[in-house]
């Protein structure tokens, strides 16, 4: 079986992926292109457009460009993360390490400057929608440590039963963690086990992830006590929170 058919069967449930980005060659391009593996895309062109298709639909997974006839695309990932843990991939011309932390901050799950290759688009894309469908949450559906709580069936995380909101991409990394409770994990590891396959991502990625992480869940994000630093060799997520 080749590579085009492999794909296509890795998505056999369609998903309904939102585009918001005002390139009508390119979202048209990229309609076609990831219609051909089973994907449903709805364009929009700018963030009010965007707004009204995300209040009428429910989308998999959301495409957000950065600049924007009507506004700039930071907010809207602002917005959106505020009432929503939808996967949000950034696309944008701006691709300097300084913006990427920037969209990572805010709460995008991953983030792929112009120009790039489809199929790298389609890999990162696949890789958010995977995690909704993984075989791994069958098993620890809930983990509970102390005041946390993280459950796998409902993709929530509550600290003394309160609700707090994380991407998807810091769900699977939270949960990762978590599972392997006591054992130092580098970095490599992280985005392999929550990608799920390799791809390139710049160093600083799973520390501004882990950062957002601590800002849910620590009672001092400054000073861990959950999710510790082991310096040189990754983080270890604390059994008990006096563990470091």
């Amino acid at each position: 079986m080749n590579t085009t058919l492999n794909a296509q069967a890795q998505f056999a449930m369609t998903e309904r992926i939102l585009m918001i980005e005002d390139d009508d060659s390119l979202s048209s391009m990229l309609s076609d292109y990831l219609g051909g593996y089973g994907i449903e895309v709805t364009v929009a062109s700018n963030i009010q457009q965007g707004r009204e298709q995300l209040a009428a639909t429910r989308f998999n997974a959301l495409l957000l460009d950065v600049m924007l006839p009507d506004g700039d695309g930071f907010d809207m990932c602002r917005e959106v993360r505020a009432n929503s843990d939808i996967p949000i991939l950034m696309l944008t011309a701006r691709g300097d390490e300084t913006d990427r932390i920037v969209g990572l901050e805010i709460g995008a799950d991953d983030y792929l400057p112009k120009p790039f290759n489809p199929r790298e688009l389609l890999a990162r894309l696949h890789a958010i929608l995977r995690r909704r469908h993984s075989p791994h949450a069958e098993r620890n559906r809930v983990l509970r440590f102390g005041r946390l709580e993280i459950d796998r069936d409902a993709r929530t995380v509550r600290v003394d039963s309160e609700i707090k909101v994380i991407t998807s991409f810091q769900f699977d990394l939270l949960a990762g963690l978590a599972e392997s409770a006591g054992k130092v994990l580098s970095r490599e590891a992280l985005m392999d086990r929550v990608r799920g396959e390799e791809l390139e991502a710049f160093d600083r990625s799973i520390d501004v992830h882990i950062s957002r992480i601590r800002s849910a869940i620590e009672d001092d994000p400054k000073r861990p006590r959950r999710i510790i630093t082991v310096r040189g060799a990754g983080y270890v997520f604390a059994r008990v929170q006096d563990e470091a």
